[in-house]
């Protein structure tokens, strides 16, 4: 039950629209960015005394999270918002729900089968949205609407539903509508289009240079799409448009949250920021400044702000002062109490979870997303039998063995791969055909000797990431590949992730050379390459 705003003090009242990180796992120990994730007592302070207006998570099983969850709504005196940036379904973030391949594999399937890609969109919001129930969370943190036609984009890139505005129309809102049968809010993200550029906001403030006319034509429709498709909330960009606002980003600007996207586009719906920890807006405005500006703009949502208690404690000054009006949050509190009032609040039986979360029917439609997106190159199967035990004369007059079959495996980033383990199929399943593996980042690769007459399996595992800084491999790294896959000891090539990756080296490829490309990484993705690409 919601409480009367009348009952509620200011410092109440702005408290409701800051919603702050935690770890999913259960015990301080386990927290692993505490530079934004408050250990249990913190947190539980937050909720109960400060009664912010929400959580959102990172990391931890689903069954751990449902636990979490389930302690912090009996600690709130108001309900919770409990997001996750969930745009690949559960098992993205917490481990044992499903994982399905980013966004733009449907936009793959939709281009040959309009049908079929509406379909899925709709089966993976539904899905998504069951399985953040199961688990607690009832703010799913998606679907992305950028139109991602910039093909080095490091931060959105497959996360979005496509490269052209009408395919992204299309897709997020047969998402939305998958997702609407449950009761979870939605988020549009990242307004007003974060798809065309070559910066990560986490990182810097990127700027959208292009007049009024083309964000008109290309970046909003998709947003106006979710609008009337009934999307809960939409995300602000961390971006400078000076076609629209010259002075300050749209996070902090009122002509583009205000002007554009309540009065423009007739938003009701919540406003909430994108994270103000990052680079684009801590590193250019104070952590405590910039949720006022926000607030100022139009936002609703203060999401992972630098200093929770700080915040709320400036814009009650601001309002103290006259800079921001009572009126104004009174409108943020009504907007977010229609939010909660929509969603469950239902206590989760965990008993009764494994029947929401991780089911034989999500997982088999993530199956079909990843086999009906996958592109083959070249002469497959691939039959790596035939390499082994092969000999060849060297000039010297003396003989060399082939040791055996070498997996080349290469990653953005080693030590926080989530994808890769002893286990996953990337490495067991040619180990189990007598390949010996090999993996790096890309940042490493020049140490790994490419010049031995090895046969080579080379698995590339690259996409642009939020903080990666790049939507694809360093130039060390991109020059000793290319010379790789003219090589002749390349039997075979697999990408997964990046399409753009893919687009890049397969002209340099011989015709016959077999190639597999996935959009997904997890491993559901690599088990059904893998098994394509040797025909299994």
């Amino acid at each position: 039950m919601l409480p009367d705003i009348n009952k509620l003090s200011l410092t109440q009242q702005v408290a409701q629209m800051v919603v702050v990180r935690a770890s999913g796992y259960l015990f301080d120990h386990q927290i692993q960015y505490p530079a934004w994730e408050a250990p249990a007592a913190k947190l539980i302070h937050w909720v109960q005394d400060l009664g912010i207006g929400g959580v959102i998570f990172v990391g931890a099983s689903a069954g751990e999270l449902a636990i979490r969850t389930e302690q912090l709504q009996d600690r709130a005196n108001i309900p919770l918002l409990i997001a996750a940036d969930i745009e690949e379904g559960v098992g993205q973030r917490f481990s044992g729900a499903t994982w399905f391949p980013p966004p733009m594999a449907l936009a793959a399937i939709f281009r040959q089968d309009p049908g079929l890609g509406l379909h899925y969109a709709e089966q993976m919001g539904a899905f998504i949205a069951q399985e953040a129930l199961g688990i607690g969370i009832n703010w799913v943190l998606a679907p992305v609407v950028d139109v991602n036609n910039n093909p080095d984009n490091p931060v959105i890139n497959v996360r979005a539903f496509g490269e052209t505005t009408d395919e992204v129309k299309e897709l997020i809102c047969a998402f939305i509508n998958g997702a609407k049968n449950y009761p979870v809010l939605t988020s549009a993200k990242h307004f007003p289009g974060h798809g065309d550029t070559a910066i990560d906001s986490h990182l810097e403030l990127p700027t959208i240079a292009h007049p009024t006319s083309r964000l008109a034509e290309v970046e909003l429709p998709p947003f106006q799409a979710a609008i009337a498709s009934g999307v809960d909330t939409v995300m602000s960009a961390h971006l400078s448009i000076p076609a629209w606002d010259d002075q300050l980003p749209a996070t902090l600007s009122p002509k583009i949250l205000t002007g554009k996207l309540r009065q423009e586009l007739g938003f009701s719906g919540l406003i909430t920021t994108d994270a103000l920890v990052m680079g684009a807006i801590a590193n250019r405005y104070g952590g405590n400044e910039a949720p006022v500006m926000a607030v100022e703009a139009g936002a609703d949502i203060l999401l992972m702000t630098v200093d929770p208690e700080g915040a709320i404690n400036a814009v009650c000054k601001a309002v103290e002062s006259g800079i921001i009006s009572r009126t104004r949050i009174r409108e943020s509190v009504e907007r977010i109490w229609q939010a909660k009032g929509k969603i469950a609040h239902n206590q989760i039986e965990l008993s009764n979870f494994t029947q929401q979360v991780g089911t034989q029917e999500a997982r088999t439609t993530a199956q079909e997303i990843v086999k009906h997106s996958l592109i083959t190159h070249g002469s497959i199967p691939l039959s790596p039998g035939k390499f082994i035990n092969s000999t060849e004369v060297n000039n010297s007059s003396s003989t060399k063995t082939f040791t055996g079959l070498r997996n080349l495996i290469v990653v953005d980033e080693l030590l926080n791969c989530s994808y890769i383990n002893h286990l996953a199929p990337a490495v067991c399943l040619p180990n189990s055909m007598g390949y010996e593996t090999q993996m790096c980042d890309g940042s490493r690769l020049q140490t790994i000797n490419l010049q031995e007459n090895f046969p080579i399996l080379l698995q590339l595992f690259i996409r642009g990431n939020p903080f990666g800084g790049s939507a694809g491999l360093n130039q060390t790294a991109a020059t000793l590949l290319k010379k790789l896959l003219t090589d002749d000891n390349l039997q075979a090539l697999v990408v997964y992730g990046s399409p753009y990756i893919w687009n890049q080296f397969i002209p340099l490829m011989q015709a016959e050379t077999p190639g597999v490309f996935s959009y997904g990484q997890m491993p559901i993705a690599q088990e059904i390459a893998l098994l394509n690409l040797f025909a299994q």
